[in-house]
């Protein structure tokens, strides 16, 4: 798995998550797996063939996550610079139609549209990283070539 970047909120809202699968999900799901065996034969037995379905998922979900606080990195953000676009800066643009916009760009788990906090994977963030004030990013969104003209950048 590659180096995934994030921020300490985000960091501690992932082991936040990973706890709670751990402390809850999964004995629910070990009670649940108990209770359907106790029906009888398993063979056809659909609760059961669910339990063990959602077992699988979860642990599966559970070491995805114990794999990315491995190779965690923790962006700090007195290392970020203003001095153009890049992960953690908010950045004030001026769209083609006029409408100013603030945002945020963030790591993927981090992502927030109705905050304004978007993930530097999107197409709108990988247009805006590496630009200075004064210059204008265009944008290939679904809905054609979108200009931004980057007003500021601060933390």
């Amino acid at each position: 798995m590659a180096v995934t970047y994030m921020t300490e909120d985000g960091l501690k809202k992932l082991k936040e998550e990973l706890h709670e699968l751990e402390t809850v999900e999964r004995p629910r799901i070990i009670a649940a797996i108990a209770e359907a065996r106790e029906k009888g034969d398993l063979s056809e037995n659909a609760e059961y063939d669910a339990a063990k379905e959602a077992q699988g998922a979860l642990e599966t979900k559970i070491a995805h996550m114990k794999a990315k606080l491995a190779d965690a990195r923790v962006l700090d953000a007195s290392d970020i610079k203003t001095d153009e676009v890049q992960i953690l800066t908010k950045v004030r643009v001026r769209m083609s139609n006029g409408m100013e916009k603030t945002y945020q760009l963030v790591t993927e788990g981090e992502a927030n549209a109705l905050a304004g906090k978007i993930s530097v994977t999107t197409p709108i963030a990988k247009g805006l990283m590496g630009k200075r004030v004064g210059e204008i990013a265009e944008v290939q969104v679904p809905a054609g070539i979108m200009k931004f003209e980057i007003l500021e950048i601060s933390l």
